[in-house]
């Protein structure tokens, strides 16, 4: 079933409108997207805004980039009814972003749009490309991406026009998107400390284990590398389901088995930003 723009009323309606305003003039136009909320909201207002034929969704490959999102990004763009094209980055050659410090973002989002601009803008006849940026995303310290989108003139239709996370959230729920209520997913590299090399195998690893908790049935989860110890984040009311029998041993078996030799939960829950807001709040840089 398609995305139901049919659903859009009052306000969610209004925001949707204020996007397409934002988009007008801009076709053909690609849509930097992974398939998370942001970017597969724009990607179906596009689509409402633009038509299906002059939109197109630029996803971006590499190791960073789970599997499992791969091919959720996929189907959800098959949901909205837009192709997807493929582009294989190739941002793990890059010292800056390998020595990942708190600016490694940029390098990832630089990375991804020169090759959008040098393979697909000219291939696929583009006027213009955009990303998800949401209004709460272009307060935040640690989004170093957004300057090399401004360095690439890739526009944020949804920032501009004023939608926070939640209102992205509202619109899309609006819509019947499979993804509306999608936990938020950074890409592999997050899960790595500042200062410490990302590595095609560390990515592997958090990869890995991260899958474990899927299977053993969290909502969410992510998992820090820290060397020998992979650091469980959960949503808090699922922590003390990690400490009970038979859950338990799956999960200290599981990750273990994705390379690490000592498997621990953290009691704070999901934090997004965790590694790079305290560098930012401190002035201090790993």
């Amino acid at each position: 079933m398609p995305a139901r723009f049919d659903k859009l009323e009052g306000d969610t309606r209004s925001r949707a409108d204020a996007v397409a305003a934002e988009l007008a003039g801009a076709a053909p136009l690609g849509v930097a997207y992974s398939g998370g909320v942001d970017s597969a909201l724009l990607l179906a207002l596009a689509v409402r805004a633009l038509g299906a034929e002059n939109v197109v969704a630029l996803l971006g490959v590499s190791p960073s980039l789970a599997r499992s999102e791969r091919r959720l990004a996929h189907e959800t763009a098959a949901f909205i009814g837009a192709r997807v094209v493929e582009i294989k980055t190739h941002e793990g050659e890059n010292p800056d972003y390998v020595k990942n410090d708190v600016d490694r973002c940029f390098f990832c989002k630089d990375e991804l749009f020169a090759r959008i601009s040098d393979e697909v803008v000219t291939a696929h006849g583009l006027a213009a490309v955009a990303y998800g940026e949401n209004a709460d995303d272009a307060k935040r310290p640690d989004r170093p991406g957004s300057q090399a989108a401004t360095n690439h003139r890739v526009l944020r239709p949804l920032s501009v026009a004023g939608l926070s996370k939640l209102q992205v959230r509202e619109v899309a729920r609006a819509i019947e998107l499979p993804v509306a209520d999608k936990p938020a997913a950074p890409c592999l590299a997050s899960r790595i400390p500042h200062g410490q090399a990302v590595t095609p195998e560390k990515l592997r690893q958090v990869e890995r284990a991260e899958e474990v908790l899927r299977e053993l049935g969290f909502t969410d989860g992510r998992v820090r590398h820290h060397g020998d110890i992979a650091r469980v984040e959960l949503p808090t009311a699922e922590i003390a389901r990690a400490a009970q029998d038979g859950v338990r041993e799956q999960l200290q078996r599981g990750v273990s088995a994705a390379g690490f030799r000592f498997v621990v939960v953290d009691l704070r829950g999901i934090q997004s930003g965790a590694f790079t807001l305290p560098l930012l709040q401190v002035g201090t840089r790993a």
